[in-house]
């Protein structure tokens, strides 16, 4: 132990003694986390949705059948009762809800007048907004068909509600997105290069040849990145809640636990590049591009992973900050627990006991 807390003293040293790393870990998370103000959002298709009518009657299954022929929307089930509601959107799949109220045909035909009730998950504003410009066009070019061909003046009043994000505040989409994308990677590019910098300024022989275990080198390496990461996050979280109003509607604690694991993997992964590379050039290079490109475009904060063909669909499965960022979006927005993010932390910590593995099983006591 007494060998474990001096190596990750030298390393805090070795951090400290480092202004450009110093600047990448405390300036980047600050920069990002102000400046990063809004995340794009394409066209968006075949966004899941839940049917819930009341009225099943002709008029209500017309309207239904234009949502399924649309490429905008695709319906997953339909429900029959109220407490519904809640739980599909729990899931995280479902993207909006219509509520067909009953007697919704004779209303329409009889007063020339009815109303249509969509749901949205507020939680990404972007794409709420967007899906309900979509179901709303849907309608009212269903009600200018019926207008046409009854001759009679008809008017379909669409009422949307949004959960989660009623406002559609656009901090509830970046900031789980760049606290994906900030720990990953300042946890991947710190790391990748501490034992590649041990080897261009050959000191890495001196620690091989010393009476510690080469395990604990690399745990000596990854702890001083742990904790500064921890001070990133924290910082991460302060800025949201204190300029974003970012709410934090669930656990702290679990929100903590959940963005270490991340960060482990994250550190898992940096090892694991600074042991096959020979250059701190080539590591940052894979770091950067490794990291940074997959994290912003198969998140799903900047881009919608539903829009993507399926082959990328598949790829995006194997990128951890997908997966901690419908963690912190459940947490931090719905405010759910672990019973609902059981199966993303579960493929975490899977992903990091394999990068753990593969860093000790590549590092090399012997140099070339």
């Amino acid at each position: 132990m007494n060998q474990l807390i001096t190596f990750v003293r030298k390393e805090f040293y070795h951090v400290f003694r480092d202004n450009k790393t110093l600047l990448m870990l405390f300036g980047l998370p600050i920069v990002q986390i102000i400046l990063f103000g809004f995340a794009l959002s394409n066209e968006i298709r075949n966004a899941k949705m839940v049917i819930f009518d009341h009225a099943k009657d002709q008029t209500s299954q017309q309207i239904i059948n234009r949502f399924e022929a649309s490429k905008y929307f695709s319906i997953q089930k339909t429900i029959n009762s109220e407490t519904q509601i809640e739980e599909v959107f729990q899931e995280g799949n479902i993207k909006m809800m219509m509520i067909i109220p009953a007697n919704f045909g004779e209303e329409l035909n009889h007063f020339q007048k009815g109303s249509i009730q969509f749901i949205l998950d507020g939680s990404d504003p972007n794409t709420a907004s967007t899906l309900q410009s979509y179901a709303t066009a849907i309608v009212q070019s269903y009600q200018q068909e019926m207008m046409e061909s009854a001759n009679i003046p008809l008017k379909i009043i669409p009422q949307t509600r949004m959960l989660y994000n009623p406002e559609l505040k656009g901090a509830p989409t970046f900031v789980p997105g760049v606290m994906a994308l900030v720990l990953m990677l300042v946890c991947v590019l710190m790391t990748s290069i501490s034992i590649v910098k041990e080897k261009e300024q050959g000191t890495m022989e001196i620690l091989l040849v010393s009476p510690v275990n080469p395990f604990l080198l690399i745990i000596a390496k990854a702890i001083p990145y742990l904790a500064l990461s921890l001070i990133n996050l924290a910082v991460i979280l302060i800025l949201s809640v204190t300029l974003l109003d970012m709410p934090i509607n669930g656990s702290i604690m679990l929100l903590v636990a959940e963005s270490t694991l991340l960060i482990i993997t994250a550190l898992a992964l940096g090892l694991l590049i600074s042991n096959i590379t020979a250059s701190q050039q080539a590591a940052m290079l894979i770091a950067m591009m490794g990291m940074l490109v997959p994290t912003m475009l198969f998140t799903g904060f900047m881009f919608p992973i539903e829009n993507m063909p399926l082959p990328l669909q598949i790829i995006s499965n194997i990128i951890p900050s997908k997966w901690y960022y419908i963690i912190v979006k459940s947490i931090m927005i719905k405010g759910l627990g672990i019973t609902a993010i059981w199966k993303e932390t579960l493929i975490l910590i899977g992903m990091t006991v394999f990068l753990l593995f593969l860093s000790f099983k590549k590092f090399k006591t012997r140099l070339q």
